[in-house]
């Protein structure tokens, strides 16, 4: 059984394991405490990382048309290995705080735009799930980046991958 202090993993200040997600990162939270994304830290990157992807998803988002389909809503590649984390309201802020969050780019989510996009929440007990994906090269995915652009380009590039579920 590996020792879990050097397991990879990935946890929120703010959100127990298997705990709730904080209205304010929702679409329900009120005025600029709305569409933030939540604090995020990392521990024991795998050996040979040279850079980080994020796909954060509401995996019981029920399609209008029929089953359950994951909606995407947060998409972050090409985090350096040198970031321990992402702070609270990160999105959309990285040239902003320039250094190495300068470098990492986000993606489009399922409405459609780059960036975090807080879930709506039409019912409870949804399952929010947080997937660090810790890979062995830089991804080149053009300027409009995707989780299926993503998925398909880390391909054979896994280290090693970390998650965090959270509830609505």
């Amino acid at each position: 059984m590996a020792n879990t202090s050097d397991e990879f993993r990935l946890v929120s200040p703010n959100i127990n394991h298997e705990g709730k997600l904080p209205r304010k990162y929702t679409d329900e939270g009120q005025g600029a405490q709305k569409k933030m994304s939540p604090p995020l830290e990392w521990y024991n990157l795998p050996q040979g990382t040279k850079s980080l992807s994020l796909v954060v998803q509401d995996i019981d988002a029920p399609d209008p048309n029929g089953p359950i389909v994951p909606w995407v809503i947060w998409v972050v590649i090409n985090i350096p290995p040198t970031l321990k984390g992402l702070p609270e309201g990160f999105s959309g802020k990285g040239e902003e705080l320039g250094g190495d969050y300068a470098h990492l780019k986000e993606g489009n989510n399922d409405e459609k735009v780059p960036g975090w996009r807080g879930p709506k929440m039409p019912s409870h007990g949804h399952r929010f799930e947080f997937r660090l994906f810790a890979l062995d090269d830089e991804l080149n995915l053009g300027n409009k980046v995707t989780k299926d652009k993503l998925l398909e380009a880390i391909e054979g590039h896994v280290l090693g991958e970390a998650v965090l579920i959270a509830m609505s």
